[in-house]
C-alpha cells in the first residue's frame, strides 16, 4: 500500500510539473507573441527606418535662395554658384570594400582637395548614427570654389558627390547692410530683411535618396528617389538705389566731420509708407557679416556684435527733444487751442509748480506768435501749448500718431518706446512732453507721424519690401506677393497739415533756423536737440547729444520725408540747427540733382521752384535762350523781334517747365511792371544777382540768409524800386 500510494504521489508530481511547464510555455510563448505584435506594429516604423539607414542614404539639396532687388532691379543680394561634397557612406564604405582600401587611404586625398584637416574628413567618413550604426550620409564641406570642386571630381571615389551649392553674396558690400542684414553658414536668414523674409527667400530644399544595390558587386548604389528643390523668391525694396547711396554719403561725411557715434539717414515717400533710404554709419560688410564688431562697445564679444547689427532706425529708442514740438503744434492746431496770432511771453524760463525749467535761450524769446514759437523752438511757448492741451488730450493725439506702439515695419526687432500714462503725467511730465523730453520713442515713429502731417492726416504703416515675385518656367516674373502698409485716415485734418506745413517752411527758410533752403525747392523742417540719459544715474548727461532734423518737400504736397540724427557730436557743437541741418542741406542738394535728372525725373515728380527772369528789350532767339537756361518754355505772339511784354511778370515764381507768353513788337515801348520775388532764406549772392537781374536797387545789412524784406513778395513794383534787404546767420538751434 506504501509503495502504490508513492507511486500516485509521484505521478500526480509529475502532471502538476507537467502542468506548470505547459503554461510556462504557454505564457512565454504569449509574451513572445506580444512582443513580436509590439516589435510588428507600434516599433515597425522605427526599425524598418533603422534598417533602411543602413542601406539607404539621404542627401539634402539646398534651394537657390531668392536675390533682394531695388525698386528699380538693382541686385543687392544674389546667390554665387560654388559648390558642396556630400559622403554618400554606403557607397563609399563599398568602394573601399571593393578596392580592399580603408577610410585612411583616401581621407588625406581628399583633404588635399578641399583645404581641410585630414582628421576632420576622418571624422565625416566614420560618421555614427545616434543609435551607434554606422551613418548613411554625411556633409564634408560646402561653398567651395570651382578648382577645389574639380579636384575633388578627379579623385574617381564612389559615393563623394559634388553637387551645386549657393553662398550669399552682397555685390555693394557695405551698402544698405542693417536693412538686408546676413545670413549664417546655412544661408539662413540672421538679420534684416534676410531674417524678416527668410520664409520667402529660402525656397524649399530637395533630397535624393540612394539605396545599395546589394545584389550588384559593380554597382555601389543607385538613385532610388530624388525631388528638385524649389528656388527662393525674389523680394524688390521700396529703397531706391541713388538715393540710398546719397544718403551713405552725406552719412558717412557727418559721421567723420562731427566725430560722433552714429549717423542715421531716413528718406521715405509719406503717400505710401515706402521707405526709399535707410542708413545707420558706421555699418558693416554682409559679405563678412561677423568682421570688425571689435570696434563697438560691449562687455562680451556678443553684445559688440549685436551693436554692429542693431539698426539704429528701428531697433533704438530715445527722448527726441525739440523735433517733438512738430507733434504738440500739430494737436494745438487740431484742437483749436491756439492760432497763428496768438502771442507766447518767453523771459528764458517758467515756473512750474516748484521747478523752473528753462529755455533753451536762457535770455528769452521775448514777445512771439505761433509760428515764430515753432522758428525759435521756444521750450517756453509749447510748455504753454502744452498747459492748454491738458495731459489727456495731449496724450490723445501722441497715442493717436502711432507713439508708445510699434509702426509694424517688416523689419525684426522694432522698439516700441515709452509714453507714460495720463494719469501718471505730473505737471512737470506734461510741460517737458510738450517740448519733447520724457516719452521716448523710435526714428520710424517719429518720421511715420511726420508723414501723416506731410499727406494730409493718414497716418500710414512704413515698409521696406514692395514685392515678392519669382520667374515661372519661361521666364516670365509672377507677382507672388505685394505689399501694402495700413493705413489710418483722418487722424488728422488737411487743413491743420496745410498750416503747419507752412510753419515748418518759415522755420527752415523765412528764419534760416534751420538752414536748409535749397534754392528752388520749397522745404519744411524741424530740428531737434536732445540730452541722452546717462544709464548709470538716470540723469541727463552734460556733454552727450542726439542733433536731429525732420524735413519735407515740396511743402504745398510733399513727396518726401527725411530724418537725420547725429548721435553724440563730439567736436564741441550739438545743437541741432547746427549739426543734422547742413547734412539735411547736403541731402537734398544731392537729391535735388539726381531729380532733375532724367533718371530721376521719370521715377519723381518734384518740380523746382524758379523765378522768371528779366527778358523784356531782349530778342526774341535771346529771350528764348534765357528762359530754356532756366528750365521755362515760351509762347510768342505778335510780328516783330523784341520781347516787350511777359506774362507772367518778371519776379513770378513759377514750376520748372512752365510755358511763358511773350509778346515781340517792333516798337521800342517796353513794360517795366515786376513781382517783387520771395528771397526769403536765400543767400547774399542770390539775392543780389536776382535783384540785378530784375532791375532793382538794394541795400541789405548782415550776413547769412534773408530774413526779412521791405517789399513784400508779390507786390507789383516797377523796375528801378528800391528795397532793403536784412541777413542773418543761422540760429543755434
Amino acid at each position: 500500500m506504501k509503495v502504490k500510494k508513492k507511486k500516485f504521489k509521484d505521478r500526480a508530481l509529475i502532471q502538476k510539473r507537467l502542468t506548470l511547464v505547459v503554461w510556462t510555455i504557454v505564457v512565454v510563448f504569449f509574451i513572445l507573441i506580444l512582443r513580436l505584435s509590439y516589435i510588428m506594429i507600434v516599433k515597425r516604423d522605427e526599425y524598418s527606418s533603422r534598417a533602411e539607414e543602413q542601406w539607404t542614404s539621404e542627401v539634402s539639396i539646398d534651394a537657390r535662395r531668392g536675390r533682394i532687388l531695388d525698386r528699380n532691379g538693382v541686385e543687392l543680394a544674389v546667390s554665387a554658384n560654388v559648390y558642396r561634397v556630400d559622403f554618400d557612406l554606403n557607397s563609399v564604405r563599398q568602394y573601399l570594400k571593393n578596392n580592399s582600401l580603408t577610410n585612411a587611404d583616401i581621407a588625406g586625398k581628399i583633404a588635399d582637395a578641399v583645404g581641410m584637416e585630414e582628421n576632420k574628413v576622418m571624422e565625416k567618413l566614420e560618421t555614427k548614427l545616434a543609435s551607434g550604426a554606422n551613418a548613411g550620409s554625411a556633409t564634408l564641406i560646402r561653398r567651395i570654389e570651382k578648382e577645389s570642386a574639380d579636384k575633388v571630381n578627379n579623385l574617381n571615389i564612389d559615393g563623394v558627390i559634388v553637387s551645386p551649392d549657393t553662398k550669399r553674396y552682397y555685390p555693394k558690400g557695405e551698402f544698405l547692410a542693417h536693412v538686408l542684414g546676413s545670413t549664417n553658414v546655412d544661408g539662413q536668414g540672421l538679420t534684416g530683411v534676410e531674417l524678416q523674409y527668410n520664409e520667402y527667400l529660402s525656397g524649399v530644399p530637395g533630397v535624393r535618396i540612394s539605396e545599395i544595390e546589394r545584389n550588384e558587386e559593380n554597382l555601389s548604389y543607385t538613385i532610388s528617389n530624388f525631388t528638385e528643390p524649389i528656388d527662393g523668391k525674389d523680394v524688390t525694396l521700396t529703397t531706391d538705389s541713388k538715393i540710398q547711396a546719397i544718403a551713405e554719403k552725406v552719412a558717412e561725411k557727418g559721421l567723420v566731420d562731427n566725430q560722433a557715434k552714429r549717423v542715421s539717414i531716413m528718406v521715405m515717400n509719406p503717400n505710401n509708407g515706402e521707405i526709399l533710404a535707410m542708413v545707420n554709419k558706421p555699418d558693416f560688410d554682409p559679405n563678412n557679416a561677423f568682421d570688425g564688431f571689435e570696434d563697438f562697445s560691449g562687455e562680451t564679444d556678443g553684445e559688440k556684435l549685436q551693436k554692429m547689427w542693431r539698426n539704429s532706425l528701428v531697433n533704438d529708442t530715445f527722448e527726441p527733444g525739440s523735433i517733438f514740438k512738430v507733434v504738440t503744434m500739430v494737436t494745438a492746431l487740431e484742437e483749436g487751442i491756439a492760432s497763428e496770432s496768438d502771442t507766447f511771453e518767453c523771459g528764458g524760463s517758467l515756473q512750474v509748480g516748484s521747478h523752473t525749467i528753462k529755455c533753451w535761450k536762457t535770455s528769452g524769446h521775448g514777445s512771439q506768435i505761433l509760428p515764430q514759437i515753432l522758428q525759435n523752438s521756444c521750450n517756453v511757448g509749447f510748455m504753454e501749448l502744452g498747459a492748454r492741451l491738458g495731459a489727456e488730450k495731449l496724450n490723445e493725439y501722441i497715442k493717436k500718431l502711432g507713439f508708445g506702439s510699434i509702426t509694424g515695419i517688416d523689419l525684426p526687432g522694432e522698439a516700441e518706446g515709452i509714453v507714460k500714462s495720463t494719469n501718471s503725467i505730473s505737471d512737470i511730465d506734461l510741460a517737458t512732453i510738450a517740448f519733447g523730453q520724457t516719452n521716448t520713442l523710435n526714428a520710424l515713429q517719429l518720421l511715420t507721424a511726420v508723414n501723416a502731417v506731410a499727406n494730409g492726416g493718414t497716418l500710414i504703416q512704413p515698409h521696406i519690401v514692395k514685392e515678392i515675385t519669382h520667374k515661372d518656367s519661361n521666364g516670365n516674373t509672377i507677382v507672388d506677393k505685394t505689399i501694402e502698409g495700413k493705413s489710418t485716415e483722418n487722424v488728422l485734418s488737411e487743413k491743420t497739415c496745410a498750416t503747419l506745413r507752412e510753419y515748418l517752411e518759415r522755420t527752415a527758410t523765412q528764419d534760416a533756423g534751420a538752414g536748409t533752403f535749397v534754392q528752388g525747392y520749397d522745404i519744411g523742417g524741424k530740428t531737434g536737440t536732445a540730452q541722452k540719459v546717462d544709464p548709470t544715474t538716470g540723469a541727463y548727461s552734460a556733454d552727450k547729444y542726439i542733433a536731429s532734423m525732420v524735413a519735407m518737400t515740396p511743402v504745398d504736397d510733399p513727396q518726401l520725408t527725411v530724418y537725420i540724427s547725429v548721435d553724440e557730436p563730439s567736436t564741441g557743437v550739438y545743437y541741432g540747427g547746427q549739426v543734422a541741418s547742413p547734412l539735411m542741406k547736403k541731402l537734398f542738394s544731392y537729391i535735388f540733382s539726381y531729380i532733375e535728372s532724367p533718371t530721376g525725373k521719370a521715377s519723381y515728380s518734384i518740380s523746382k521752384d524758379v523765378v522768371i527772369p528779366e527778358i523784356r528789350g531782349k530778342s526774341v532767339e535771346e529771350a528764348k535762350t534765357i528762359l530754356e537756361e532756366n528750365d521755362l518754355g515760351c509762347e510768342v505772339e505778335g510780328e516783330g523781334n523784341t520781347i516787350v511784354s511777359i506774362n507772367p511778370y518778371p519776379g513770378t515764381t513759377v514750376k520748372a517747365g512752365s510755358k511763358i507768353k511773350l509778346t515781340a513788337s517792333a516798337k521800342s515801348s517796353i513794360d517795366n511792371k515786376i513781382i517783387m520775388p520771395d528771397l526769403a532764406g536765400t543767400t547774399v549772392e542770390f539775392a543780389i544777382n536776382l535783384l540785378d537781374n530784375l532791375g532793382l536797387q538794394y541795400e541789405y545789412e548782415g550776413s547769412g540768409k534773408v530774413v526779412e524784406q521791405s517789399i513784400s513778395s508779390g507786390e507789383l513794383i516797377s523796375s528801378g524800386t528800391k528795397v532793403k534787404l536784412v541777413f542773418k546767420e543761422e540760429s543755434e538751434y
